[in-house]
């Protein structure tokens, strides 16, 4: 693991963005999302009452996913959260909230593990895979098998802020099309024999769960970074204008396009400190894009 992907997991980064990640999500999926979980709540042979969702997150991280979703869905649910980590689950599991939208109980459990290894029979019983920035880490053949099993499971999938290889970065300076292609190539790269889809996944998602019979609905969700956006904001509530979340990224960002192309290395503080210096007077606005994507079985999941 490089030391641009440590970052990426590290619980303070999660924690900065997470504000800009909830402003992010489409929300616009949830009228679709809400509709096929309501008849999964009220299965055929016992109608009289709602029963439980079973939610699987996978790649949980602190489970900033988990704590936007939960409050905005109806009836009882159970979240299984998924990830690698033993101390980010056990952050995760701690800060889950407890109650649904219409005040149901919510209880949580987690499993330590990879979650590319998850497959049909595993996902028996689930009424959701949800996810957040976790595609573009994935490969072709991953994506596809988590694909199938969620077609072979009658499983929809909700798998948000995926990144699509476009940064708008305003003003603009003459390095930004060189990093952002940088960056993009760093994102594809091949990591210990696996091909990362990167800024691919998005449309590699909604071919794969299309081609596994799903619907697929996808809808954009841009991070919208700058002075007094409110996906500026690192923790929620904080007050903070952006600049820690947009100075992060943008060292992360630099940092990626650097350790795939060394070549920038001579130009890159320069142009760092620029945009710092930008970023402190109030003057860069940063738009990161990404996109949501809902699969939804078929029957049950209208036109795509």
């Amino acid at each position: 693991m490089s030391g641009t992907d440590a970052a990426r997991y590290a619980p303070e980064w999660l924690a900065l963005r997470e504000g800009a990640d909830a402003a992010a999500r489409s929300r616009e999926l949830l009228a679709p999302l809400r509709q096929q979980l309501a008849v999964a709540a009220k299965p055929a042979d016992q109608p009289e009452r709602d029963v439980a969702l079973v939610i699987r997150d996978l790649g949980c991280g602190t489970g900033s996913m988990g704590r936007w979703l939960a409050p905005r869905l109806n009836g009882p649910q159970h979240w299984i959260l998924h990830d690698h980590d033993p101390d980010l689950l056990e952050l995760a599991a701690a800060r889950m909230p407890r109650t649904a939208a219409d005040g149901s109980r919510v209880t949580v459990t987690v499993e330590r593990g990879d979650v590319a290894h998850l497959d049909a029979d595993g996902l028996r019983g689930t009424s959701l895979v949800t996810a957040s920035a976790l595609l573009d880490l994935l490969t072709r053949d991953e994506l596809d098998a988590l694909a199938a099993a969620c077609a072979a499971a009658e499983c929809p999938a909700l798998l948000a802020l995926s990144v699509v290889g476009r940064v708008d970065l305003t003003p603009d300076d003459p390095l930004d099309a060189e990093m952002a292609e940088a960056f993009n190539s760093h994102q594809r790269r091949e990591d210990r024999g696996r091909r990362l889809l990167g800024p691919d996944a998005v449309a590699a998602a909604s071919a794969a769960f299309a081609r596994h019979g799903m619907t697929v609905r996808a809808h954009n969700s841009p991070w919208r970074l700058g002075p007094g956006s409110a996906g500026g904001q690192g923790r929620p509530g904080s007050g903070d204008d952006g600049s820690a979340l947009m100075g992060e990224w943008l060292r992360g960002w630099v940092d990626a396009a650097v350790e795939q192309s060394p070549e920038l290395a001579p130009r890159a503080d320069a142009y760092v400190r620029r945009r710092l210096a930008a970023c402190e007077a109030g003057e860069l606005r940063i738009v990161v894009h990404h996109s949501d994507v809902l699969a939804l079985p078929r029957p049950t999941g209208g036109a795509s």
